[in-house]
């Protein structure tokens, strides 16, 4: 099975690593800047554009989506519905440091980096990321495509809904919801559930208002 990498920036880096000391070799990385090709991400060469993959048969390919957090109109979402149109499956990831516990489901695309703790009886949607040393105890419920960043904490039977990003360093009290495509800011205290699109920060979070972005 050959292993390609979507994406030659930071959080590409990551996954290739955890792949690599997971005993995985990476065959390329694609990416759309054309001044990254012919580079070398941790020894793994940059092939091109997404058309590089196109010769690859798909029963014997598997890609990684290399982008970060959700982005500019959802860009890491996008990037794996075009994929998974062109016929591609998704690796799920899991750095050998990551503990991952009993009964707990990772769907396709999965990636649980270094550090991360996922516990029992949780589900982690497709495409989703629980970043380096995030912290998921009992019954969480994470949407696809979210991001659980860098030392974020979600309490037992937390739910967060798909495209969203949870900042670093932030946390989730028992039992909250928060939506679909919201975002809540690094170091934020969730102890309310968040709607859908929200934006909040603080502790305790709260929305954040036009002139807090100035």
């Amino acid at each position: 099975m050959q292993v390609f990498v979507i994406g030659a920036g930071g959080h590409a880096k990551v996954v290739v690593d955890a792949l690599h000391r997971s005993g995985m070799t990476v065959h390329g990385l694609v990416d759309a800047d054309p001044r990254r090709h012919g580079s070398l991400v941790l020894g793994v060469p940059v092939l091109g554009g997404d058309e590089a993959l196109d010769p690859c048969e798909r029963n014997r390919t598997r890609v990684v989506n290399g982008l970060g957090a959700p982005g500019p109109a959802d860009l890491r979402a996008r990037i794996f519905s075009a994929y998974k149109s062109r016929g591609f499956a998704f690796a799920t990831v899991i750095d050998p440091s990551a503990v991952v516990g009993g009964d707990v489901l990772l769907e396709e695309g999965a990636q649980i980096l270094a550090g991360a703790v996922v516990q029992a009886s949780c589900r982690v949607g497709c495409d989703a990321i629980i970043n380096t040393r995030a912290a998921i105890d009992h019954d969480c419920r994470i949407g696809a495509h979210a991001h659980i960043a860098p030392g974020a904490v979600l309490s037992g039977s937390v739910r967060i809904g798909e495209r969203t990003l949870v900042g670093t360093g932030a946390t989730v009290i028992q039992g909250r919801q928060v939506g679909s495509g919201a975002l809540v800011a690094a170091g934020a205290v969730v102890i309310r559930d968040i709607a859908d699109a929200a934006r909040v920060a603080g502790n305790p979070a709260r929305p954040i208002r036009d002139r807090d972005r100035g």
